[in-house]
C-alpha cells in the first residue's frame, strides 16, 4: 500500500485522557482543589437562595389565602349589614318620599362600601408588589 499512514484516533484519545488523569492525580497528591471547594460553596449558596425563594413564595401564597378568606368574610358581613339596613328602612317607609329617601341613603352606603373595599384592595396590591419585589431581590418578606 502506498499512501499516508493511517492515524489511530483511539490511541490519541487514550493519550489525552492519560494526561488529564496524571494532572488530576498530581493535584490530588498536592491537595490543591480550590476550584472544587469554591464550586461546592457556590452550589450551596445557590441552593440556599433557591430554598429561601421557594419558602418565601409558599409563605406569600399562604398569606394570600388567609387574606382572601378574611376579605370574603368581611365583605359578606358588610353586605349582610347593608341588606338588613335596607330591609329595616323599607319596612319603616310609609310613603313614596320615604322610599325615595331610603333608596338614596342605601345607595350612598353601597357607594361608600365600594370605595372602602377598593381602597383596601389597592393597599393590598401595593403590599403584594412590594413583597414580591423583596422576594425576587432576596430580601426578607417582613
Amino acid at each position: 500500500m502506498i499512501g499516508p499512514k493511517p492515524v489511530n484516533i483511539v490511541s490519541a484519545e487514550i493519550q489525552r485522557s492519560e494526561i488529564v488523569m496524571a494532572e488530576l492525580s498530581e493535584r490530588a497528591a498536592s491537595g490543591s482543589f480550590p476550584a472544587v471547594t469554591n464550586a461546592e460553596a457556590e452550589a450551596t449558596k445557590l441552593n440556599q437562595g433557591a430554598l429561601e425563594f421557594m419558602l418565601g413564595a409558599q409563605k406569600m401564597m399562604f398569606e394570600e389565602w388567609v387574606f382572601l378568606g378574611d376579605e370574603m368574610l368581611e365583605r359578606t358581613r358588610t353586605e349582610m349589614h347593608l341588606c338588613t339596613e335596607f330591609v329595616a328602612k323599607m319596612a319603616a317607609a310609609h310613603s313614596v318620599k320615604d322610599i325615595q329617601t331610603m333608596c338614596q341613603e342605601c345607595g350612598q352606603h353601597q357607594l361608600d362600601f365600594f370605595r372602602r373595599d377598593s381602597a383596601r384592595l389597592f393597599k393590598h396590591g401595593e403590599r403584594m408588589i412590594a413583597a414580591t419585589s423583596n422576594l425576587i431581590n432576596g430580601r426578607s418578606l417582613n
